[in-house]
């Protein structure tokens, strides 16, 4: 064994380096690329029972995207197999080259939000993303490089992006059935933050095409080196250049796209974040209508007030668990059982909608949200008016223990079976009765007025606390109590809560 090969195992995708230190273990070298396409080459064959293959190849802005790009394209024509190029892509544009192109699976370069130097690859089918246990598969087959060649293998340049964005188009001029069809979105100002990613496309070729005015826009341009802040819907400088560009430039709507394209976040024209929870409340709102009773799954951090605001509009509210592959599929599985599940949506802005083939797409998510803005537009409302009964929590707040000990998963289930044990017994907790991961307590007035979630990272030697409060300083009083609890244990580093509480 040359490397720890499942080491580039990250929950459903593979992740490495992709410039920088080639003595790096985890460094996407051109033969491992190679390996690793080959590998998904075996499963496809294997899931298809097909003879022959074809396959399209992506990939987002970073600057070792190309190198990556050509590295798997060669191997997969090496496997005889047909290769459709689709050059720089979204990933939801490449799930949906095995919609509308005949490809049996497709293949993105990316490493979503993640630093430049890091890369990845991404792999689908028409039914979706892989599950965990198909990239071991793979990475098996990397790493025993037991491959044959064939011959019949081609390649040929599709300009994919460009029926995507038009599918987009014609989807809001169908919904928005506004007087001047082919400009629905004339008279609106729309302000896109592309975080120098690939969503520079939306506001060029699908606003702007539609009439909409776009120049309030910003870093549209791909550049892999992410200039000018990361492009992440989560992340507050970016969120916070996101509002200024659209009170700046008056827009009507702000939008932002993390590099990648499969999480999406937007901005109120009063410069108000329309991201997480009140992200999450507006996607409600579109999915249920129609949908009366219908569930909305997200993931284990979303907020009280969140779950009333979804029964208020008639629906039901899922708390899963963190992972976008996660409440994706617990929503098909809902579905196949016959449970009316329109929506699936984690915090962190990936949105899935059952009529959208269960797929994560931030552009698909915001052009929801942008047919629901022009249709109340006629009406003289706006997209504020649809989350003024969410209640916002006074405060709210994250921190993060590092687990110092190589079994991080005992140590860290460990800890959180401990602290369930002592918890328990505080006057004013109350475990969540709907909690799928980790620990989750209701507190009191008197105890913090809120609630606070305890959970081992899906991945990293990391043990989350997410609290929130209806009152100031509520947060700090559940943190104390927890550091009381953790400052003795010796696998842990609290620094973070230890800085918080000075």
């Amino acid at each position: 064994m040359d490397k720890n090969w499942m080491g580039f195992k990250s929950g459903t995708d593979i992740r490495g380096i992709g410039f920088g230190d080639c003595t790096d273990p985890l460094y996407l070298s051109d033969d491992a690329v190679k390996r690793m396409a080959k590998g998904f080459v075996l499963w496809l064959y294997e899931k298809t029972a097909k003879t022959k293959l074809t396959v399209s190849v992506g990939h987002d802005s970073r600057v070792s995207s190309q190198r990556i790009d050509d590295a798997v394209t060669e191997a997969l024509v090496s496997m005889g197999v047909d290769v459709i190029r689709c050059s720089m892509s979204s990933t939801p544009a490449m799930f949906m080259t095995t919609v509308d192109l005949p490809c049996d699976g497709a293949i993105q370069i990316t490493a979503s939000h993640h630093p430049m130097d890091k890369n990845g690859l991404k792999f689908f089918t028409k039914d979706g993303g892989l599950d965990s246990s198909d990239i071991e598969y793979i990475l098996d087959k990397a790493q025993r490089n037991e491959f044959e060649s064939a011959e019949g293998g081609s390649c040929r340049d599709v300009n994919f992006m460009e029926t995507y964005a038009a599918s987009l188009r014609e989807l809001i001029k169908k919904e928005v059935r506004a007087d001047n069809y082919d400009r629905p979105l004339a008279g609106y100002k729309i302000a896109v933050d592309a975080g120098n990613g690939v969503g520079g496309f939306y506001a060029t070729q699908v606003l702007e095409k539609l009439g909409a005015d776009i120049s309030g826009s910003r870093f549209l341009e791909p550049d892999g080196t992410f200039p000018n802040h990361i492009a992440n819907p989560e992340d507050k400088t970016a969120m916070k250049m996101a509002s200024e560009a659209t009170l700046e430039s008056n827009s009507d709507l702000g939008v932002i796209f993390d590099t990648d394209v499969d999480r999406a976040g937007c901005v109120g024209k009063d410069g108000q974040e329309i991201n997480r929870n009140r992200l999450i409340a507006l996607a409600s709102c579109i999915a249920l209508e129609g949908n009366e009773g219908g569930t909305v799954v997200t993931d284990s951090v979303t907020s009280d007030g969140l779950c009333e605001f979804i029964k208020q509009l008639g629906g039901k509210h899922l708390r899963f668990k963190r992972g976008y592959k996660n409440v994706i599929n617990k929503m098909a599985e809902l579905n196949a059982d016959g449970i009316n599940c329109p929506l699936a949506i984690e915090t962190s802005g990936h949105a899935a909608f059952r009529d959208n083939y269960n797929l994560d797409d931030g552009a698909y998510l915001v052009t929801k949200i942008i047919i629901r803005m022009a249709l109340l537009g006629k009406e003289g409302k706006n997209i504020e008016d649809m989350l003024s009964a969410l209640r916002i929590p006074a405060e709210e707040k994250e921190i993060r223990y590092r687990i110092l000990c190589d079994d991080f998963k005992t140590a860290g289930n460990r800890f959180i079976e401990e602290w369930t044990e002592y918890a328990s017994r505080l006057d004013g907790y109350t475990s969540a009765p709907d909690n799928y991961e980790g620990i989750r307590f209701s507190t009191d007035k008197n105890s913090g007025n809120g609630w606070i979630l305890v959970r081992l990272s899906v991945h990293d030697p990391v043990i989350a606390i997410n609290a929130e409060s209806d009152s100031q300083g509520g947060c700090r009083q559940m943190f104390k109590v927890l550091y009381d609890f953790s400052k003795n244990k010796e696998s842990l580093d609290i620094s973070k809560l230890s800085q918080y509480l000075d």
